[in-house]
């Protein structure tokens, strides 16, 4: 047998530092999601300096800014596991392509999870931004990086259409494997 048929194909530098980032990513997360607890617990527990460190002055609307805030903590706190179902199933991804079988029915279920996952955290968005559109007031905005996300949204789009492509190529690539 010719000696390269007999040894095993090296893996993309691409795939290894993806599969590295991700599993770092995923740390992350969980470390993310427990500092915005231990911030909303905080705030509950030592409302005024917390508050205060934060930046919230006393006054008669602030306290529905503190709801806001909390409001926006708990947001952060549901998208956890959804950041963990597209960090997991994408990292599952990139094992499959290491493994060169890309085109397997779990790698579409997989891409479908994560359409589902990133849906969820663009609604979440949309949800923060209402929140702190709705406690902002002029002596006090609420300033916050969410909202509507036009290339967001065209990712859940182009994730399902991908997870469709996957599940088709998989179905193709078993009727070619079948006719051979």
């Amino acid at each position: 047998m010719h000696r390269s048929a007999m040894t095993k194909p090296v893996m993309p530098r691409s795939l290894a530092i993806a599969g590295f980032v991700l599993r770092g990513l995923l740390i992350l997360n969980w470390f993310y999601g427990a500092a915005i607890l231990a911030g909303l617990v905080a705030s509950l527990v030592a409302e005024a300096p917390v508050m205060a460190a934060l930046g919230v002055l006393p006054s008669p609307d602030s306290q529905a800014l503190i709801q806001g805030m909390r409001a926006v903590a708990l947001l952060g706190i549901a998208s956890v596991p959804l950041h963990y179902v597209l960090l997991r199933r994408l990292l599952e991804v990139v094992a499959s392509v290491r493994e060169r079988t890309p085109f397997v029915p779990e790698n579409a279920r997989r891409l479908h999870a994560i359409a589902w996952a990133l849906l969820g955290l663009q609604v979440l968005s949309l949800l923060v931004a209402a929140v702190a559109e709705a406690v902002s007031t002029p002596a006090q905005p609420l300033h916050l990086d969410a909202g509507f996300s036009t290339g967001g949204w065209l990712a859940v789009l182009l994730l399902f259409v991908l997870a469709r492509i996957f599940a088709e190529g998989t179905r193709l690539q078993d009727e070619l494997e079948g006719t051979v």
